[in-house]
């Protein structure tokens, strides 16, 4: 079968079918209002999302074949040695805490810099530090013929399913996706469908450019100021609807159909615009109900900082919270007592000599992976 290849010189698309698309618009819309709505109403926002943002990079990490869960890469963490690459697993686990590195430096890189080649060249270069596909010029485009292909494991570009933009076109085609990025558009989210769909045909980078265009997607909304911050997280849909993503954006280069591409795209925001404003009404709910608990159960004056902490925290070490939660440290052990006596901390992983209880929040884990997990 003949590989797919870019559509040179069809961008931006002209022959959109607004009949089709005007009635998905309008519920995108509502729904990413409501969920900006929630947003600016959080009392804690950077403590409530942080879960969420952990969650995101394991799911757009999945995409591209990782298989690192929400749990395995807390547990990384809170271990402390974030560069160890012992193991296949431990290799993977870093790839995904670089998403969510690079989603925050891109933030911050957004309070100076608009949206824009440089600020996605910066924070692809967070994206690849040191792990799988460092070697491949992050931060930097393809400049060689040939190197860059999708297809099945052993494809080469003979064999392969699609062939994104070539090298001498490479640089032309982002000149012209960025100045696109920044006009008046019929409709915002519709151009942010088109946005991250051109970002992916065009496939600048030797590596990680899948997790790098889902990153345009909560960086365009803050942007463009759909929501007052960066912080929605795409991947859940596109990981559970995975094969009609890729069907998607391949129809768009293979038949031009850029309406299809938007159709799914604007039903994505949708649905996961209602969805995260369900996990976000669960987790303030969760919020309230162990605050109170948390009060009666240590009579602590320190109970709203320790929940701040297992929230931004979910699995910890004990002498972690001990030393850095600024909790006096007889204050700190008496509520990490407390609290795994009341079933409201879980151990999952038992003191063995010199080395401390490993504690995991499993109520907030249950919400954002929407499943028992521990």
């Amino acid at each position: 079968m003949t590989p797919v290849r870019y559509h040179s010189g069809q961008f931006p698309p002209q022959n959109l079918d607004l009949q089709r698309l005007l009635p998905l618009i309008g519920p995108a819309h509502a729904e990413i209002a409501g969920y900006e709505g929630m947003l600016k109403g959080l009392p804690n926002a950077n403590v409530l999302l942080s879960p969420l943002a952990s969650q995101e990079a394991v799911l757009s990490s999945r995409i591209e074949g990782t298989q690192t869960t929400l749990t395995e890469l807390l547990t990384f963490e809170a271990e402390g040695d974030l560069s160890d690459e012992s193991t296949p697993a431990k290799a993977e686990i870093r790839e995904v805490l670089n998403y969510r590195l690079a989603l925050y430096a891109a933030i911050d890189m957004l309070k100076e810099i608009p949206l824009s080649q440089r600020l996605v060249r910066d924070s692809h270069e967070v994206l690849m530090q040191g792990v799988r596909g460092y070697n491949k010029a992050p931060g930097k485009y393809r400049r060689l013929p040939d190197t860059c292909w999708i297809g099945p494991p052993g494809s080469t570009v003979e064999t392969a399913r699609y062939i994104p933009c070539a090298v001498e076109e490479l640089n032309s085609a982002m000149d012209v996706l960025e100045s696109y990025m920044h006009e008046e558009p019929l409709d915002s989210l519709l151009q942010l469908a088109i946005v991250h769909a051109e970002f992916e045909a065009i496939h600048p980078f030797l590596d990680g450019n899948g997790r790098m265009g889902r990153l345009l997607v909560p960086l365009f909304l803050f942007a463009k100021e759909l929501l007052s911050s960066p912080s929605f997280y795409i991947s859940e849909y596109i990981e559970s609807h995975r094969n009609d993503y890729y069907d998607g954006l391949l129809a768009v280069s293979r038949d031009g159909d850029w309406t299809g591409w938007c159709a799914f795209f604007l039903t994505a925001l949708t649905e996961q615009a209602r969805a995260n404003q369900q996990k976000i009404h669960d987790l303030l709910k969760l919020y309230d109900e162990r605050k109170e608990l948390i009060v009666e159960a240590t009579h602590s004056q320190y109970s709203g900082r320790m929940l701040d902490w297992i929230f931004t925290r979910p699995i910890f070490q004990t002498t972690d919270f001990v030393k850095n939660s600024d909790i006096p440290e007889p204050s700190a052990r008496h509520i990490l007592r407390v609290l795994r006596d009341r079933g409201l901390l879980k151990e999952i992983i038992k003191a063995r000599g010199r080395q401390p209880a490993t504690l995991a929040f499993t109520d907030l884990l249950n919400i954002v992976e929407e499943r028992p997990l521990l």
